[in-house]
């Protein structure tokens, strides 16, 4: 089990980290597209690839089209996403864009369909998850992983993610032909495999437990900010020492739940347990989740 308090530091709270991190993820997407995808005519699907058509159909810039198509989902989820993390967000989707444009001129590194889809999946796979591991996110809602954040779309959505994905995937066929289509499966599928490898437990939940004064004005920012229910475990005593509570938390909430209780009370202590074997969260699973 591993402990952390909150005045330890990590690279998901360090900016300067973050920053070239998400610069790095949304560059080795561009290479997975630019330099083994796109030059073999293989669709990843989701809105890359409908990007992809769309840049074959018009002879422009695969680029300028996924700059297009992703930055609605950016504008529509303005709301539901912190200042912060939207500014992440669109610095990956600009690495993407000109990462994109400027290997455009560049020729396919691989000879080979069958190395493009594996080498190109990979990569594109794997620049996403880096850079949603790090605050930003170079895809959108059709993209491979991005949903992964919480553990997967809503179940009312998958079939709605899997039709968009199975139309981008044969229009490709139609017109790059019927073995490109396959290498595109693969290349999808192994794109997939790549954010989750990327992402591994980053969306698992881990205990949080929180001494400070002030626990109720916290546990009431927390339900409406997070939508994390927060359990008192000692109340505040009459004298002013400081009470207890356990919530539970992804590593992606980490650093806004701490700024949270910073706001309230400057001098609490938060503690983080990792998930490993069992978790004394488990005592308290079924109440807050």
């Amino acid at each position: 089990m591993n402990k952390r308090t909150s005045g330890a530091y990590s690279p998901l709270q360090r900016k300067p980290v973050r920053i070239l991190s998400i610069v790095a993820g949304g560059l080795l997407a561009a290479v997975g597209l630019e330099l083994f995808l796109i030059p073999h005519k293989l669709i990843p699907g989701g809105i890359t690839g409908l990007s992809a058509l769309f840049s074959h159909m018009t002879e422009m810039r695969l680029g300028l089209f996924l700059f297009l198509f992703n930055l609605p989902f950016i504008l529509l989820s303005r709301k539901q996403i912190s200042l912060q993390f939207a500014l992440y967000t669109m610095l990956g989707l600009l690495c993407l864009t000109a990462g994109s444009l400027a290997l455009h001129s560049y020729p396919a590194v691989a000879g080979e369909p069958l190395t493009a889809a594996i080498a190109g999946g990979l990569c594109l796979g794997l620049g996403i998850g880096i850079s949603i591991r790090f605050g930003g996110i170079t895809g959108s809602a059709g993209d491979p992983g991005y949903l992964l954040l919480k553990g997967g779309p809503p179940k009312y959505a998958e079939t709605a993610i899997m039709l968009f994905n199975c139309a981008i995937l044969l229009c490709g066929g139609f017109l790059f032909g019927w073995d490109q289509a396959m290498y595109s499966i693969i290349a999808y599928l192994l794109a997939f495999e790549g954010v989750r490898i990327s992402l591994r437990d980053l969306s698992r939940s881990r205990a949080v437990w929180i001494t400070s004064r002030r626990c109720e004005e916290i546990s009431k920012a927390l339900k409406e900010s997070l939508e994390r229910e927060a359990k008192l475990v000692q109340a505040s005593g009459p004298a002013g020492q400081p009470g207890t509570l356990f919530c539970l938390a992804s590593r992606l909430e980490e650093e806004k739940l701490t700024s949270i209780v910073r706001q309230y009370d400057k001098d609490s202590q938060i503690v983080f347990r990792g998930a490993s074997g069992r978790d004394p969260g488990d005592l308290f699973r079924k109440n807050i989740s």
